[in-house]
């Protein structure tokens, strides 16, 4: 397989170890099972949870075997993390609190838990002379342009006020009061921290600026597979309001706009970025799929129209309904209107360019949630009743 394996140069792969950190997540996942069944890396596995990612580490006869290792440690406070990074080619940070119902109720922990926490990451790396891949988020880009502009402007179809560039576009927040942007402030201040490390230190880096990554494993399911309370991102909240047959609820009329990418074809960039470290060190990256975008309200009717189609349930009569930003997540919120990734440098620096319809990528996460929830029902009714 190593030998076969050739980079976007020409030049073959050579095998590497990288310490994953956060890989027993959504990404996490995904990018081990990709990295075990199509390359001849090894990956040191950090995370607190293995459930995602159980079926790449047992049993021994899998043809990976030693090829991955899980690390159970939390990076707040574990002597071992610079040793774990010592032993690897390449670090990749996963590790987040990115729900946006915690920006709010959870502002402290969102903060440290997205900047303090990666500080030693990111010295380790830089001391120790190890590439670092860190995953950062769209999020940064916080408000655009348009969105300060008068509803009537002719300017706001302008997309120079609107698609995000990852070297021009400017970093809009709101105020301080609106904590919604503890998570994007303190996602960027960690990358200006890489990005001057790279500068005066040497550090080689790349960070990803992922666009809403959908697909199976996504996030949780209130009481299902996570916590029975909490509210997950808007996908899996919709997912949850369908399987529980409950109206979906549209934040403030649904009327903000997004942009989603199948986990499988943002998974295949990140390969790309592993193994092509000469196009990829110094560079900041979008991943997502410009071609999806929709509003809040026409995710809710398509993930409707497909639900329908993958567990053979009729729609309900109220599919929606309307709730203020203030009920839904609290005091504190606030939100950016629309986000449309801008794909140059990646295309040009990786040839990546995402191929899954929105329709296509909503079909397979729905039929997976559908899959498990009808699972974890038919487990909970199996489970013996005490005497």
């Amino acid at each position: 397989m190593a030998a076969s394996r050739m980079d976007l140069d020409g030049r073959p792969i050579k095998p590497i170890t990288i310490c994953m950190i956060g890989a027993g997540g959504f990404i996490g996942s995904h990018l081990c099972e990709k990295l075990m069944s199509e390359t001849p890396h090894k990956v040191l596995a950090l995370d607190v949870y293995n459930d995602k990612i159980k079926h790449l580490l047992e049993p021994d006869s899998l043809p990976w075997a030693g090829r991955i290792q899980f690390h159970r440690l939390n990076i707040k406070h574990d002597s071992r993390l610079e040793g774990l990074i010592k032993m690897a080619d390449l670090t990749i940070n996963l590790a987040a609190i990115c729900t946006p119902a915690d920006y709010n109720t959870r502002p402290l922990d969102t903060i440290y838990s997205n900047f303090i926490d990666a500080l030693p990451v990111v010295k380790y790396c830089s001391e120790n002379n190890k590439r670092l891949i860190h995953f950062s988020t769209c999020e940064v880009y916080g408000k655009t342009i348009q969105s300060f502009l008068p509803k009537d402007s002719p300017l706001r179809q302008d997309p120079a006020y609107y698609v995000l560039k990852e070297d021009v576009s400017p970093c809009i927040f709101g105020s301080i009061e609106k904590q919604r942007w503890s998570y994007a402030c303190a996602k960027q201040l960690i990358e200006r921290l890489i990005y001057a490390e790279g500068a005066e230190n040497g550090l080689e880096f790349t960070i990803v600026r992922p666009f809403n990554w959908i697909g199976p494993r996504m996030d949780f399911i209130p009481g299902i597979d996570g916590p029975s309370e909490g509210v997950p991102r808007v996908l899996a909240c919709f997912s949850n309001n369908l399987l529980r047959r409950e109206p979906l609820k549209l934040v403030d009329g649904g009327q903000s706009q997004r942009t989603f990418v199948y986990i499988k074809d943002a998974i295949e960039a990140v390969l790309l970025m592993i193994e092509n470290p000469g196009r990829a060190n110094g560079h900041i990256f979008n991943v997502g799929n410009p071609n999806n975008e929709v509003t809040v309200r026409q995710l809710a009717e398509m993930m409707t129209k497909v639900y329908t189609k993958v567990s053979g349930e009729s729609a309900l009569e109220t599919p929606t309904i309307d709730v203020s930003s203030k009920e839904f997540y609290g005091e504190g919120y606030d939100d950016s209107d629309k986000r449309i990734p801008d794909m140059t440098i990646i295309n040009k620096q990786l040839g990546w360019n995402p191929k899954t319809s929105l329709w296509d990528l909503l079909e397979s996460t729905l039929t997976y949630q559908h899959r498990t929830y009808a699972e974890a029902i038919k487990k909970s009714m199996a489970k013996p009743t005490s005497s």
